[in-house]
């Protein structure tokens, strides 16, 4: 493992984390552009470009061991390909006493990202009831309904219609109640609330490297980082977390690191690379993360 020559005054760079696997995922292998993941039953091959190195099974074993394989048409859209009859489009899996719906769509994702598993056990130990959590860009729900299942009061913000209903779904189905859904940009939300004068105990953000916004603006993420953690800083109570994940590969550790020393000071902050290993031994890099305690 190669070592971090950064070193910051200000805080802590790890060089990794890793989430692991629970009994409804497993990343299997992963290599050749590509990652095996198991699903509970279901098995898909999705493309990865972190997998630049060579898998550590055979081709043969993958498309033997696969239902599904998505296939690229362009840089954000696709098809999947069937390759084992019957094999279902929807389908459950558990993580505790979560439950979460997938499916597969056209832009490779089936409604999880399971190497936020290292966010989720921080969510689950630093949360506790009464507490308020806010959860900016939250797709799918599974960090508020981590912080929920705590018994914490939960503000989710996304600004996609189609995933604040996923992420109702999942509420519902794990059988939790009282999550407050937010239909509107993240960021524009956050800097109402700042004037609102609220504040929160924890705020979780996983921004895309890249997208657009709810009026069909462009999101670029460095172009907004500065302004997400100044905002997420002021909004948050004495001993308040923060997470923020970067997917984006022109924001280095470093860049991190900088970005945090404005408005934390050590030892507030941990920043580190996010990996996940796979059953075959191999281990895929997942972007980096940043966290934060907000304390005098």
């Amino acid at each position: 493992m190669t070592k971090n020559p950064y070193k910051s005054p200000e805080c802590t760079i790890s060089q990794r984390e890793y989430s692991a696997s629970w009994s409804d995922y497993e990343l299997l292998d992963a290599g050749n552009g590509k990652k095996l993941e198991r699903w509970g039953q279901i098995i898909t091959i999705r493309p990865d470009i972190q997998a630049v190195f060579k898998p550590e099974w055979p081709n043969s074993h993958w498309q033997q061991s696969a239902h599904w394989e998505f296939q690229e048409h362009s840089s954000t859209q696709g098809s999947w390909l069937n390759i084992k009859a019957n094999a279902p489009e929807h389908w459950s899996i558990s993580y505790d006493n979560l439950s979460f719906n997938l499916k597969l769509t056209k832009f490779k994702h089936v409604g999880l990202f399971p190497e936020q598993h290292a966010n989720w056990r921080f969510i689950k130990n630093h949360t506790r009831a009464g507490q308020k959590i806010l959860n900016l860009f939250a797709y799918t729900g599974a960090a508020s309904l981590v912080a929920r299942s705590n018994g914490a009061d939960v503000v989710h913000v996304d600004s996609v219609k189609q995933m604040i209903s996923w992420a109702k779904g999942n509420m519902e189905h794990s059988q939790l109640t009282d999550i407050k859904w937010v239909l509107e940009d993240a960021l524009k939300f956050a800097q109402r609330e700042l004037k609102r004068g609220n504040t929160y105990d924890g705020i979780i953000m996983d921004p895309p490297a890249w997208g657009l916004g709810a009026n069909g603006e462009k999101w670029i993420l460095e172009n907004h980082l500065p302004r997400l953690l100044e905002t997420a800083h002021e909004l948050m109570n004495q001993g308040a977390f923060l997470i923020l994940n970067t997917y984006s590969p022109k924001i280095a550790l470093t860049d991190l690191a900088v970005a945090a020393n404005s408005y934390f000071s050590a030892p507030q902050v941990d920043i580190k690379q996010l990996w996940l290993p796979a059953k075959t031994g191999k281990e895929l890099f997942c972007g980096n993360l940043l966290r934060a305690i907000k304390r005098v």
